[in-house]
């Protein structure tokens, strides 16, 4: 960096992501680059750099890391996004950049709630049958082949864009983005009669409507575990977590030669 500021390289697609990104272009200190993998048309972009597409692995990352003398990398990806945060990992060990993930906690099922745990969505798809006929389906539009040969079930899906083949048989597809309401998500399970949910098991208050909604009309949920981070990566829990992080020196992984990637 010519300017002296610390570059940081935020992976994106969460709303922390972004309001990291805001608050960290508002300090001299650093200058933020956020990166999207694209699979999104329409992003929600934050203030700073902006790149978007994949790096090409894990050694396409750590060369991206050295060239733009990245010195810190913050995970902020889908908590499931298992692929492009193990890629985080091994450039981050490759270079020496240090590297941690921000995540917000997940969910706690509480008095009421009719929750079974799933460990992936395969597991999920198992489940379903002995739960309900008319399932709404929150998983987001990757993976749903792992539903696809429910044929005696009716899906509502709802993703923020269309998802792709192979889904059921009996899908209903339904084009949105939150935040979401208690009210408005109640509504919709009425409407649907739906009498099943699945869900990732996200993290945060603005997709947890749903959740009150099904507890509150006593339906079962299917809730998919998250992934746990990569080996060595330590997490933060939230924005001002991510600050107090890089406030403080110290790698998020064990440091590795800056060579390459393994």
């Amino acid at each position: 960096m010519t300017d002296g500021s610390a570059h940081v390289l935020i992976l994106g697609g969460t709303t922390q992501a972004r309001q990291l990104a805001e608050t960290l272009a508002q300090r001299p200190a650093f200058r933020v680059t956020t990166s999207f993998a694209g699979r999104v048309a329409h992003l929600r972009t934050p203030v700073g750099d902006v790149r978007v597409g994949g790096f090409g692995g894990p050694a396409g990352m750590a060369a991206w890391l050295r060239e733009h003398r990245v010195s810190t990398v913050i995970d902020a990806t889908h908590p499931f996004a298992v692929e492009i945060s193990a890629n985080a990992a091994r450039a981050a060990a490759a270079t020496g950049v240090t590297l941690f993930a921000l995540r917000r906690p997940g969910w706690h099922a509480g008095p009421g709630d009719q929750w079974h745990g799933a460990a992936d969505l395969a597991d999920a798809a198992t489940r379903l049958p002995a739960l309900g006929r008319r399932v709404f389906l929150t998983t987001g539009r990757l993976g749903l082949a792992a539903f696809a040969g429910l044929d005696g079930l009716h899906f509502l899906v709802r993703s923020v864009e269309a998802p792709e083949p192979p889904l059921p048989r009996r899908t209903e597809v339904l084009l949105d983005r939150g935040p979401y309401t208690v009210e408005g998500e109640t509504a919709l399970l009425r409407a649907h009669t739906i009498d099943v949910l699945v869900t990732k098991d996200s993290g945060g208050p603005a997709t947890a409507a749903k959740l009150t909604a099904a507890r509150d009309l006593g339906l079962p949920v299917v809730v998919v575990r998250r992934p746990p981070p990569p080996s060595g990566v330590s997490v933060v829990p939230d924005v001002a977590g991510a600050l107090a992080r890089l406030g403080r020196p110290g790698p998020g992984v064990s440091r590795g030669a800056a060579g390459t990637c393994p």
